[in-house]
């Protein structure tokens, strides 16, 4: 039985968000209903289109699912509906986006007959606020994200991916809003209301330049292709024979990627020990190591990588990706068949080793009800009641993190926002890496460690204690928390939790309960198990890059570290998964989350239009459907706003607006494909019409005629935005070293207010005594035995420290 298949799922309305939630529930068995009207979900008309005619993007949205036309014309309409959601125990709506002809149902008024249907309902950008009635888009949100301005050459336009990023975040947020709900259910008997601003959910891959640019602005500025502050070399380079990621995080890596190119002038170069310091001279560097790169092959240095601990991948194409023997066999890449097509999409990225995902399947047609999901009347899961509602829904769950940096504190971060109890293990020997790479003793000395923003963001609402885990007390006091808890989250390389002596077989051992998830690279199984990577390699990697940019550009990054938000957030996903599997089984499992598959799904509709034999086409910043489709420079310095055209409407809209009323009235040039011939003087007209005005007054005019545009934002003037401001999104807390700094929400909320944060991060050891004597009972003699031995303690050690303690450890 699949996890899910208890759960009656009913999707109404149409975005990405919405039907990318309900696809997650579809891949672990529940039963999913889309609601369409006789002409289909508008989605189902996405280009771009595989050889056959059929969306790639809509495959890919709602394979496993089932089709229940609902003719809003059928004055029986609004009576079946509210039957199949009076039946069911959840409903996703993206009404807020397209209304896709669905019936006015009052979702509300039916919970309030069954308070124990969850709800959730998603928006571009959340129910009040001054961008909540904007005319939207993919692109335009993640402008106003922070997201485009970054990336491209100097002097623009910046670039950015055609519409397929923000409904699989969204969507993702959405899926651990629902199943943290479920957890709740099974346990209370009470569903829960939720909204999801899409906008927001965008944003959790903006943060980490929102914290580190804080007070830093005249560093935040478009740096070039595949260049991203604050590190450097972090991009993409020619080889004799294909494209290598790079990515040098620390100084230890700087110093053997030189070795490895023989370099050692800027080896020994103490001013370029740092990322931040060589992004200075990023040309000069560059001119020497380029070259050399050109003498092998990128299979050549990724092999010579592995052996230096390099972070160096392959940049693989989508052939690359679609014929991957590892990725078809790790469910990376399934089948699936659209209509009379039989083509491949991306899989379902959580990996639950004992009860594991649908491995593809079939895309319904209009109308078509799937044999493996009958929908049955009158058998709903869970019980009315009301105990608990006003809990936060994770709050009986312990989690035990010992995950470092983005991707493990995000994941764990957001299970501690739900309510958990996370407990985050360091020691100060080694401390988790986002406190900063710097060991020399002014570091160390001036506690500085204690004050990077980043650290603080990720790592709110959680408790913080510090055990050697290399020395046996601090592995038995590791041992003895993991016996109450209910989770273990760890993104280490694949053998170092078993190199510690708690691999999965010990810790089934010590708690067969514990959901157990490992988010490696690669994956435990991988024939890459051993590569070095951050959040830059996961993206280099993906084939994303093949098919960003200009058709005759070099593969194009989008992020310094796309790969780490969205291995957190899958591996949000796939611990709840496995908690609901764990609360009506009673036994725990092995998650094993490859972080360079959960970034497939960005490709999935280039991989499948290349599996039905059409080429994967990359369309710069223009799009397979919208036309016009750009970024346009305004007044004033690297001043730029995001404009679509989304229908003919809205086309005549902006015709119109930029004082072209013969465009508005030629009918001929109502349909996209028409303008298409015009593009380019399209794209002039609105050129010029752009660059006479500041950026937000454009974007006012154009939204005042409704059309899709967004102003490219900055990440450091998010830390301004008036409607983030109006909907109280960033939360100011307070906390030692640092003082009052600004803190992103979650995207989805139960009211009109986001869920408050509880506690700042913890500093280095900050609840030792209460963990050790509270939970484990340790003494309070005991635990200054602990901290005299070096167990545990508050202080980071420098490299000087570190290197006297490990010979004091030797000898004794």
């Amino acid at each position: 039985m699949e996890i899910l298949s208890h759960l009656r799922v009913v999707e109404i309305g149409s975005s990405a968000a919405s039907s990318y939630c309900a696809r997650l529930f579809a891949d672990f068995g529940a039963y999913v209903q889309k609601v369409e009207p006789p002409s289909g979900d508008p989605l189902r008309r996405s280009e771009p289109l595989t050889r056959g005619g059929q969306s790639a993007w809509f495959g890919f949205l709602n394979v496993n699912k089932s089709s229940r036309i609902i003719d809003p014309k059928d004055k029986d309409a609004l009576d079946r509906l509210a039957e199949m959601i009076e039946h069911s125990d959840i409903v996703i709506d993206g009404r807020d986006v397209d209304h896709a002809d669905c019936p006015p149902i009052d979702v509300p008024a039916i919970r309030n007959r069954r308070p124990e249907l969850i709800y959730l309902t998603a928006s571009w950008f959340g129910g009040k606020g001054p961008y909540a009635g904007f005319a939207a888009t993919d692109s335009t949100v993640r402008a106003l994200a922070g997201l485009i301005r970054l990336v491209g050459s100097v002097k623009g336009p910046p670039l950015h991916a055609p519409d397929f990023q923000t409904g699989i975040l969204a969507g993702l947020w959405g899926f651990i809003a629902v199943a943290s709900s479920e957890i709740a259910r099974m346990q209370y008997g009470t569903g829960r209301s939720w909204s999801l601003s899409i906008h927001e959910a965008t944003l959790a891959v903006s943060e980490f330049l929102m914290s580190e640019s804080m007070g830093r602005a005249e560093l935040t500025r478009r740096v070039g292709v595949n260049r991203f502050w604050p590190h450097f070399p972090v991009g993409i380079y020619e080889t004799k024979k294909g494209w290598l990621g790079v990515t040098t995080g620390t100084p230890a890596q700087w110093r053997s990627f030189c070795d490895m190119l023989e370099l050692p002038a800027l080896r020994d170069e103490a001013a370029l020990s740092l990322g931040e310091d060589r992004l200075q001279y990023a040309e000069a560097i560059e001119g020497q190591f380029i070259p050399r790169l050109k003498a092998r092959t990128a299979e050549e240095w990724f092999e010579e990588g592995l052996k230096r601990k390099i972070p160096l991948v392959p940049v693989p194409t989508i052939p690359d990706i679609l014929y991957d023997s590892e990725k078809r066999a790790r469910g990376a890449v399934v089948p699936v068949v659209l209509g009379s097509e039989r083509a491949l999409t991306a899989g379902s990225m959580q990996r639950l080793t004992q009860t594991p995902p649908r491995r593809g399947g079939k895309v319904p047609g209009i109308g078509e009800q799937q044999a493996f999901a009958n929908f049955v009347i009158g058998n709903v899961s869970g019980s009315s009641g009301s105990a608990g509602i006003s809990d936060l829904p994770l709050r009986t769950i312990r989690v035990v993190d010992f995950s470092m940096g983005w991707a493990g504190p995000l994941c764990t971060r957001t299970l501690a926002d739900l309510g958990a109890d996370v407990i985050k293990i360091e020691a100060v020997q080694y401390p988790d890496w986002w406190r900063g790479f710097d060991r020399r003793p002014d570091y160390v000395r001036e506690q500085m460690y204690e004050k990077t923003a980043r650290f603080c963001v990720m790592n709110r609402n959680k408790r913080g204690v510090t055990l050697d885990l290399k020395r046996p007390q601090g592995l038995d006091l590791a041992k003895r928390l993991l016996v109450g808890a209910d989770v273990v989250v760890s993104n280490y390389s694949v053998d170092v939790m078993v190199n510690l002596g708690l691999g999965y077989e010990v810790l089934q051992t010590l708690n067969p309960r514990l959901v157990v998830i490992s988010m490696t690279a690669f994956g435990a199984d991988s024939v890459h198990r051993d590569c070095r990577a951050y959040g830059s390699t996961l993206e280099q990697g993906s084939g994303l890059p093949g098919v960003i940019g200009p058709p005759d550009g070099l593969p194009t990054m989008t992020h310094p570290a796309f790969g780490d938000p969205v291995g957190g957030l899958n591996g949000c996903a796939a611990v709840l998964i496995a908690l609901i599997h764990a609360r009506k089984s009673g036994r725990g499992q092995f998650i094993d989350l490859g972080q360079i598959e959960c970034m497939i799904p960005f490709a999935a509709p280039w991989i499948t239009v290349q599996s039905t034999g059409t080429p994967a086409e990359r369309y710069g910043n223009r799009h397979p459907q919208f036309v016009p489709h750009g970024c346009f420079q305004c007044a004033g310095e690297d001043s730029w706003i995001v404009v679509a055209a989304t229908d003919p409407s809205m086309w005549q809209r902006l015709a119109l607006l930029i004082g072209r009323p013969d465009w508005a009235e030629d009918l001929s040039l109502r349909a996209a494909e028409s303008r298409r011939a015009l593009e380019d003087t399209i794209e002039t007209e609105l050129a010029q019409w752009a660059l006479v005005r500041e950026a937000d007054q454009a974007m006012s005019e154009l939204q005042g005629a409704k059309v899709a545009s967004g102003v490219a934002r900055l990440p450091i003037e998010l830390l301004d935005d008036r409607h983030l401001k109006s909907r109280a999104f960033l939360q100011e807390i307070d906390r030692e070293f640092i003082g009052p700094h600004p803190q992103p929400s979650m995207p989805i909320r139960e009211g009109e207010t986001p869920y408050p944060i509880r506690t700042a991060a913890p500093t280095l050891g900050q609840h030792n005594n209460e963990i050790l004597s509270g939970l484990l009972g340790i003494s309070e003699a005991e635990i200054v035995a602990l901290e005299a031995a070096g167990i545990i303690g508050a202080k980071m050690l420098s490299d000087e420290e570190l290197t006297s303690k490990d010979r004091s450890v030797a000898n004794s």
